[in-house]
């Protein structure tokens, strides 16, 4: 509980100067005593043109009469305290603006809304839960995300899975569901949509009105934070979808809150997003810069997030409506200082940009003249990799850049390869149903698409369903079609990303070197007629290799040559051919010795099947009582130390 009334004139100056980043212990509800000794809620609100503020609310009948509020500085900050106002109790601001209209307004700052369709805001003290999560803390800092495994579980709360009647799963029945399901399948973390406020559902949270105030949708505060503890003590990071560009044009909302643009652009064509039919953000304000700042702070203070997808990074770099792609030299600058100021409070955030531009460095610290993100969303790979895959197979050899191009890139920056929901709705289709073919080839090439997405450089991202096999687009106002497991191919394939992410998790060679060009090495490239790829993943020590060959084409083939590297045995770990995945059991069981003989530019080759719509993950077996210090590789420390993310 807060004991005083009055901010300082420090933290006034601050809020106005685009510094106050903990904003939301001045503006708000706050549950306090006066200097008297009076409990009760201190409401403070920032309306610059407003001529009046009051509360209104179920403690005074919705009338404000004997509850106007105080103007405590000229650039429109105002302040009420209200005696016997308790938790729980509802509230709006009545603002008269000078243009003679009286608006009702939730609450920018409020830490709790009313379910929709209504939407007052809710008294509501955040301080009070005990947290139990702290080995989870104490084992973030003691690494770093690069070196480890990382693969998200995107989910939208609302249509994971739904009750009988439609209605949405609470936050204490995701938690004593999806915790188990996310931890059977090893995914690393969970990334949610938005769970900001918003009124419409189909917005998925994207379009928000209350930014501190999680959606009542799913329960209280209170219980978001017990999912978020169980998450944790699984050992279960959170995400969250963030939108610091842009918000909704409801009544009761951001949208020209006390009848001037407070938290939007002036301008017309810099304020509307017509794709979206929101508003922008100004970035250019001091004000709002300290609202979005401090949002990302009270998500990781009082929620304990491990990170956010900070969305839409492209509609901030560029001024909306520019056809000239006009940079926003004021959003520009708000990422770099919003990123410095996370990094800064909290060094073990993941911050990732949702960025489909060709920005230079927005994975690199600030002080290097980056964005300052740790992590992007690889969407060229993505979009290029789809493509692929949705021709038809006699196209693909005229395709073949669609592959390899990403590995022109793909160490330039810190990069998370995406499969979102963005690319299973509105017509697109699911993953597998993106496939050619029939019925078996669609779920052979499903399963070819995995094992490369599993073995390319860069962490990952699964939107929830690609897990089994969903075949119709996602459906928002549906829950997934778990029906489908009552099938035997989902089924299988369900088994098959569960080994695969087993596979990923112990095995170095798949993330350790994620970020380094010394993790990755092509050993053929060129065979577009035949449409196979071969490469080779590498951890530290240089005996940590694993032989990938992937065959995107609709033959199979026997004692097919392959270049590697060592004079040794290769064992196959994972075959998405195998028949307890669903396919036809062209699969490599006995170790496959390497082959004294040049081939693909290597000293050694081996001789393997190669099954249609397949992918082969080899190990090479290490000699015994090989020592690990033996061979040790030096990595870069100028390539992976400089995009961490730490701004010092």
């Amino acid at each position: 509980m807060i004991s005083t009334i009055q901010p300082t004139e420090y933290e006034l100056h601050l809020f106005h100067e685009g510094n106050l980043f903990k904003a939301y212990k001045l503006f708000g509800a706050h549950l306090i005593k006066d200097e008297y000794g009076v409990e009760g809620t201190r409401f403070c609100v920032w309306a610059p043109y407003a001529l009046e503020v009051r509360v209104v609310g179920d403690f005074n009948n919705w009338n404000g009469t004997t509850h106007q509020m105080h103007k405590i500085n000229e650039r429109g900050v105002w302040m009420l305290f209200v005696p016997s106002v308790r938790e729980g109790m509802l509230y709006k601001y009545e603002i008269h603006t000078k243009q003679g209209n009286q608006l009702l307004k939730a609450d920018p700052y409020a830490f709790y809304s009313e379910k929709r369709p209504n939407n007052a805001s809710i008294v509501y003290p955040l301080e009070e839960y005990d947290w139990n999560d702290k080995g989870w803390r104490r084992k973030k800092k003691l690494s770093t995300p690069y070196e480890k495994p990382l693969f998200i579980y995107e989910l939208h709360a609302g249509s994971w899975k739904k009750h009988e009647n439609g209605s949405f799963y609470s936050y204490k029945e995701l938690a004593d569901e999806l915790i188990p399901y996310v931890i059977e399948h090893g995914f690393t973390h969970i990334e949610l949509l938005p769970l900001i406020e918003h009124p419409f559902d189909q917005s998925w949270g994207y379009q928000g009105t209350g930014y501190y105030a999680p959606t009542s949708r799913y329960g209280s505060p209170g219980e978001l934070k017990a999912f978020i503890d169980k998450c944790h003590q699984h050992h279960i990071g959170v995400i969250l979808d963030w939108v610091p560009g842009h918000f909704c044009k409801d009544d009761h909302g951001l949208y020209k809150f006390d009848g001037t643009f407070v938290y939007e652009y002036e301008n017309t064509c810099d304020r509307e997003n017509y794709v979206w039919g929101t508003s922008n953000f100004d970035l250019s304000k001091p004000e709002v810069q300290s609202f979005l700042i401090s949002n990302a702070l009270f998500w990781i203070e009082y929620f304990h997030i491990d990170g956010f997808r900070v969305d839409a990074v492209a509609n901030l770099l560029y001024w909306p409506n520019s056809h000239g792609m006009r940079v926003n030299d004021y959003a520009v600058e708000f990422l770099k200082k919003l990123n410095e100021v996370v990094f800064s409070c909290d060094s073990t955030i993941l911050m990732i940009a949702e960025d489909s531009t060709d920005w230079p460095l927005v994975t690199a610290p600030t002080f290097e003249g980056g964005l300052g993100f740790n992590y992007k969303w690889n969407m060229g790979w993505m979009n290029d990799v789809l493509t692929y895959m949705k021709a038809p197979v006699q196209e693909r050899r005229y395709l073949h850049e669609k592959i390899t191009f990403s590995l022109l890139y793909a160490f330039n920056e810190n990069f998370i390869l995406p499969f979102s929901h963005d690319e299973v709705v509105h017509g697109k289709k699911s993953l597998l149903n993106k496939m050619p073919g029939d019925y078996s080839q669609k779920f052979d090439q499903l399963r070819l698409l995995y094992g490369f997405f599993i073995a390319h450089p860069g962490k990952k991202l699964l939107f929830m369903g690609g897990e089994f096999g969903q075949f119709d687009e996602w459906k928002d106002s549906e829950e997934l079609d778990w029906i489908l497991f009552d099938f035997d191919m989902h089924r299988k394939l369900n088994l098959y990303v569960k080994e695969l992410l087993t596979v990923y998790r112990r095995s170095k060679p798949l993330f350790e070197l994620d970020h380094t060009p010394e993790g990755f090495e092509w050993i053929d490239v060129h065979n577009y007629e035949q449409q196979i790829f071969s490469f080779i993943r590498k951890g530290k020590l240089q005996d940590d290799v694993y032989i990938i060959v992937c065959n995107f084409s609709d033959k199979t083939y026997d004692h097919y040559k392959v270049g590697v590297p060592l004079a040794t045995s290769y064992i196959e770990m994972v075959n998405s051919d195998d028949a307890a995945f669903g396919g036809s059991g062209i699969i490599n069981k006995k170790p496959l010795k390497a082959i004294d003989g040049e081939y693909h530019g290597k000293s050694y080759h081996i001789e393997m099947s190669i099954p249609a719509f397949g992918i082969s993950i080899l190990r090479a077996r290490k000699s015994r009582g090989e020592k690990k210090q033996d061979g040790q590789k030096k990595v870069r420390s100028n390539v992976t130390g400089r995009r961490k993310g730490k701004q010092t």
